[in-house]
């Protein structure tokens, strides 16, 4: 057998230095491959590599027996096969062993890759490793199930760094900083309240939406106690859990394992799994694992040959040229399926094409409909991709079912991201009621908004609720204690910057669309004024647990809004036309004052009628509201769904800097 095989490779070995390498004249007419077995494909009697490098003169194959020390014990020449694609079988068990491919264009042999479709490495990323991945599942994978949801409005997103959830001594927390981490319960702060993923299921919140969590590069996984920190967005291994969140990042089984931990213990607890991916771009351009194997065509190039850089990192990716969408495709449709990861936040997804994302949304269908996708509706900077091609905020109503983050709601309450001292509607600020009043129908179409005024957008962008994301605050910039801090008035007091939260998160827990809020927020968190925290140190990125205590009023309020929305669906519509009918502003004549009401028992709500009211003055207010018998649920930063008291005047003073709802049956 040992003889047949070498004698195939010396005679594919021939063939392969007999063929020329074919001259494309534009990257449009590079093949493409359409198989399903690039990279790798192992059972225990084999293992077939493929790999896509149309351009190359040579391939060869390394094998390793460590995945970061040491030279290779063996090197294989592969040879062509269809498509521009690379191929070779080695016929033997090499479970344990790890590789790299290496390409030659011209007389130059660039540097070592473990390719881009790689799903196992060794320590930082740089080796490929081969194991085998019925070893990486725990016990019960099988029967892992994503929670129930019937729509996307349902969902509530808690944005969250792995790091840190857990990494504060007072998280009670044993796994500090890892993702086992959310496997642990019965946590504690110092004052003996819950912490970890008790807290989020005290919390009510339906969807973890974690900051990168694949392999990205800024980490040296051999010096994790030198404990530097950052959010992941430089991506190495799009397919590979990150090491340093793992107990043992040498060990590529382990990361798959304990990462499948993480994400089945948040299915036991209720909460569904969104991963943060970062397909825009890669840690470094030129020298890239992707461009090691087809150099420049991952990559879009202005008109001058110079590389565009539409994500503000040094490179953009062309997800519109074949082989980058269907890496794309690939990828998600992976992570959903070896991970059950149930959602996708696609950073600035405003680079990528509309195509791609559609195609995504497809192919995530097949699976299971209710994987969620959202993403930024932007760019750092220019891209030669036309616009109209790009997957946008404008853009979104060719989205299909993906959503995007409304900037619009954002600033309209908390005020400019570009102007920190600028203060928004909740902290008092004038003329921003249509802005708010946009947010509340979804970023939809409804007669009652004037989108003349609007601070951004200037036409409804979202064809449904369903895809616009509201928040006011998350990982990137200011926190939104820290914002309304630096913004507040002259004269404001720490009591009316708890009124000023309140209210903002009010109107994002009230508003149609799908609510996000960022990790730690509902216990007042701070970043301690500092903007981009990417690589700040944990004393100023990590979730301090004796906040819960100490601002157990806010966490009670947040909990509370929470808890609203989701018993009552009112407050999550799913279509345009039913917003339209049925949520109706009324003029209270006030300025900074927004009110409206929900008719009907619109979506099958339980109260027939629902009237909203939000003051962003920093004084009361006496407004007259529709006579009827009410039962009043929020008043005066208080929430409680069994009722505060009943309004029976059509007169009713709302507080400063507050929201009130109330409820007719």
């Amino acid at each position: 057998m040992k003889q047949n095989f070498i004698f195939m490779v010396l005679i594919t070995g021939l063939i392969s230095a007999c063929q020329r390498t074919p001259h494309y004249a534009s990257y449009a007419d590079y093949p493409v491959y359409d198989g399903s077995d690039l990279e790798l494909t192992f059972t225990p009697s084999a293992s077939t590599f493929r790999v896509w490098a149309p351009t190359a003169d040579e391939v060869k194959l390394l094998l390793y027996d460590d995945g970061y020390d040491g030279g290779a014990y063996k090197t294989i020449d592969m040879h062509r096969s269809e498509k521009g694609t690379w191929l070779l079988k080695v016929e033997e068990n090499l479970k344990g062993k790890f590789y790299t491919f290496q390409i030659k264009i011209g007389d130059k042999w660039l540097g070592e890759t473990p390719g881009m479709w790689v799903k196992a490495t060794g320590v930082n990323g740089k080796r490929a490793a081969i194991i085998d991945f019925t070893e990486t599942n725990p016990p019960g994978w099988d029967e892992d199930e994503r929670p129930p949801l019937k729509n996307f409005t349902d969902i509530v997103l808690y944005e969250l760094h792995i790091r840190d959830f857990s990494m504060a001594q007072n998280s009670g927390i044993q796994h500090r900083g890892k993702y086992l981490a959310f496997t642990e319960i019965g946590t504690k702060n110092t004052a003996g309240e819950s912490t970890g993923i008790d807290h989020l299921k005290e919390l009510g919140i339906t969807h973890v939406h974690l900051l990168p969590a694949f392999d990205f590069a800024s980490i040296d996984e051999t010096k994790l106690n030198e404990n530097k920190y950052n959010w992941g967005y430089d991506p190495l291994n799009y397919n590979v859990p990150e090491g340093s969140y793992s107990t043992n990042p040498y060990n590529p089984v382990v990361r798959i394992r304990e990462f499948k931990q993480m994400v089945q213990a948040l299915h036991k607890a209720g909460i569904r799994v969104v991963m943060d991916v970062v397909y825009n771009h890669t840690s470094t351009g030129k020298g890239s694992h992707l461009d090691l194997l087809v150099p420049g065509y991952f990559y879009r190039q202005n008109a001058d040959s110079s590389w565009s850089n539409a994500s503000g990192c040094g490179n953009e990716t062309a997800s519109e040229r074949p082989m980058m969408r269907k890496f794309m495709v690939e990828s998600v449709v992976y992570w959903a399926t070896e991970y059950h990861i149930d959602g996708f936040r696609f950073d600035l997804m405003g680079i990528h094409d509309i195509e791609t994302m559609n195609e995504i949304r497809a192919a995530l269908d097949n699976i299971d409909p209710t994987i969620f996708m959202y993403g930024e509706g932007w760019t750092a900077g220019k891209s030669p991709l036309a616009e109209d091609l790009r997957a946008v905020k404008k853009n979104a109503k060719k989205l299909n079912r993906i959503a995007v983050f409304s900037d619009d709601i954002r600033d309209a309450l908390r005020g400019s991201w570009m102007h920190a001292n600028v203060p928004g509607f909740v902290s008092g600020a004038d003329s921003l009621e249509e802005s708010v009043k946009f947010g509340v129908v979804g970023a939809t179409l409804h007669p009652q908004v004037d989108y003349s005024k609007l601070i951004y957008s200037k036409a409804p962008y979202a064809n449904d609720p369903a895809q616009v994301i509201n928040y006011v605050s998350c990982h990137d910039d200011m926190c939104l204690y820290d914002k309304l801090k630096e913004s507040r008035p002259a004269n404001a007091t720490e009591d009316e910057l708890v009124r000023f939260d309140k209210l903002a998160q009010t109107i994002i827990m009230t508003s149609q669309g799908v609510p996000f809020i960022y990790a730690g927020e509902e216990v007042y968190r701070t970043k301690k004024g500092i903007h981009n925290t990417y690589q700040s140190p944990d004393s100023i990125n990590e979730i301090n647990w004796d906040f819960k205590t100490l601002h157990r009023d806010v966490f009670d309020y947040y909990k509370g809004l929470i808890a609203l929305r989701k018993a009552h669906a009112a407050f999550r519509i799913p279509t345009q036309e039913l917003v339209q009918q049925h949520l109706k502003f009324i003029d209270m004549q006030t300025p900074n004052v927004v009110a409206y009401m929900l008719t009907d028992h619109v979506n099958g709500e339980v109260w027939k009628n629902i009237l909203v009211i939000y003051n962003g003055n920093r004084h009361s207010v006496l407004v007259q509201i529709p006579q009827g018998n009410w039962n009043l649920v929020c008043h005066d930063d208080q929430i409680n769904l069994n009722g505060i008291s009943t309004v029976r005047t059509t007169h009713f003073f709302v507080p400063a800097s507050s929201a009130s709802i109330m409820y007719e049956e």
